[in-house]
């Protein structure tokens, strides 16, 4: 099983929260996804999305913008809609090639917009249709970090705490993956030891360990197609789901209809004691305020 990770909201933009969100995917499913994915690209957008410059992310294609664009037309029929919306994205190309400046009608903006929101519906009902599992550690921007440099932030030990018991959950053998977009090379470091502390050093980790492969992978975002799924997951997450009643920024509406979506995907798992006679729920997208590890909040409490 691989468990792709992207995050939204670290930049501290105008994101409402930080969000670490991953797609769990498995290898038997993968290439089948993603290949619906890129069928996808030419049924709406007529080209593949790399061979206009067409970013896969949540931020580029969700913005305000884009869908505002949409609704400014009636529905366009789907084969006119597509042919809009390649002569749109192919002038942009010719453009930022050197070209000069093309112009572009309303009705080709509204298609690309219109386009732009049935495929990334469509993406997301295709990860479901290819059973994938959603994740996301949904955090304030005010959430307090470890003070210690190479202790791992809550949101990332609570999340592969979720997967190793979905794996758990799948059967008794199965082993779990993790894949990162990439970050600098500093910070990808700094994270590689954090996990590598986590998982040889703490006992939760080390229990884990026997499941999740300790050493992550690093990838280029923009040539793994599953990354930019889970960056879309997060945007998702991040501007339309809430987990009432602790969060409460305003969502966009208009992005609430795909965060259902990936909100339904989420792991939901149940764990025992050891009598076996009580439980209770694990969830996969869940809320922080506090990342620091329990020494560091209770040693704040004793003061």
């Amino acid at each position: 099983m691989l468990l792709f990770l992207d995050e939204s909201g670290h930049d501290h933009g105008e994101a409402p929260y930080e969000v670490l969100a991953g797609v769990a995917v498995s290898e038997r499913d993968l290439w089948n996804l993603i290949q619906a994915i890129r069928s996808a690209e030419l049924e709406f957008f007529g080209v593949h999305m790399a061979d206009v410059g067409l970013e896969f992310k949540g931020k580029k294609l969700l913005k305000h913008k884009t869908i505002r664009h949409a609704d400014q037309r009636p529905p366009l029929a789907p084969d006119r809609r597509r042919d809009l919306t390649r002569e749109f994205l192919l002038k942009g190309w010719r453009e930022a090639g050197g070209g000069p400046r093309e112009p572009r009608s309303a009705e080709e903006f509204a298609a690309y917009g219109q386009a732009v929101t049935v495929f990334v519906m469509r993406v997301l009902q295709l990860a479901a249709a290819h059973r994938a599992k959603t994740f996301a550690a949904m955090v304030s921007t005010t959430a307090p970090t470890p003070a210690a440099p190479d202790l791992l932030r809550r949101d990332y030990a609570f999340l592969f705490e979720r997967f190793f018991y979905y794996l758990e959950d799948l059967s008794p053998t199965e082993m779990g993956l993790i894949v990162f977009d990439e970050l600098e090379k500093a910070k990808c470091r700094i994270l590689l030891d954090q996990i590598e502390r986590y998982f040889l050093e703490t006992e939760k980790g080390y229990q884990r360990s026997a499941r999740i492969v300790p050493e992550p992978f690093f990838v280029h975002s923009d040539l793994t197609t599953a990354i930019q799924l889970a960056d879309i997951v997060a945007y998702c997450f991040n501007w339309g789901t809430r987990l009432r009643p602790r969060m409460t920024a305003p969502t966009r509406p208009e992005v609430e209809p795909f965060a259902r979506v990936a909100f339904d995907m989420r792991y939901v798992g149940k764990r025992y004691d050891e009598s076996g006679e009580k439980g209770w729920p694990y969830y996969g997208v869940f809320y922080l305020d506090d990342l620091r590890p329990r020494h560091e909040r209770e040693g704040e409490v004793d003061r």
